[in-house]
């Protein structure tokens, strides 16, 4: 039942794109994560936060980005659900390993290709990840469950090798 649940979230908050939106194609749904190819020649691996949104507010999500043309190749981005404060850091979690993220507005991004692998080799070893984040109006803790998230991975990279 949590599991059904869990995967019937992920693709709501997947599909509360705009109507107008260009077509994406599913490559992979799992439990917490799924896998997208987006025009442009984009493709990732999306998954929410354990925490779901309340109405009207924007769902925290997480995604490993690639593209064909090498650009990305798992650049990690989180979207919060309210802004970081201007003169804050985001700190990544997962297991003992912790890596501190750029932020501007509601995201936080991965800092470059080698902290990129080594988060992915992260995730592929751990049940879980937290980021954190001092928000305007408090502190911000979005906890993610990584069941499929390597699988996610994989089948973004694979369709914008």
């Amino acid at each position: 039942m949590i599991a059904a649940v869990g995967r019937a979230a992920l693709l709501l908050a997947l599909a509360a794109a705009p109507a107008a939106a260009p077509a994406q194609r599913l490559l992979h749904a799992g439990t917490y994560w799924a896998a997208l190819e987006r025009p442009g020649g984009k493709c990732e691996a999306v998954g929410r936060s354990e925490l779901v949104a309340l109405p009207g507010r924007p769902q925290a999500r997480a995604a490993f980005a690639f593209s064909r043309d090498g650009q990305r190749r798992g650049q990690l981005h989180f979207l919060f659900a309210r802004p970081v404060a201007a003169d804050a850091s985001a700190v990544l979690t997962i297991g003992g390993a912790s890596f501190l993220l750029v932020t501007r507005g509601i995201s936080a991004w991965s800092s470059g290709p080698a902290q990129e692998q080594a988060i992915i080799a992260a995730v592929r070893r751990n049940g879980e990840m937290r980021v954190r984040a001092r928000g305007i109006g408090g502190r911000i803790s979005d906890r993610y469950l990584l069941a499929g998230a390597p699988t996610a991975i994989d089948a973004a990279a694979l369709a914008c090798a």
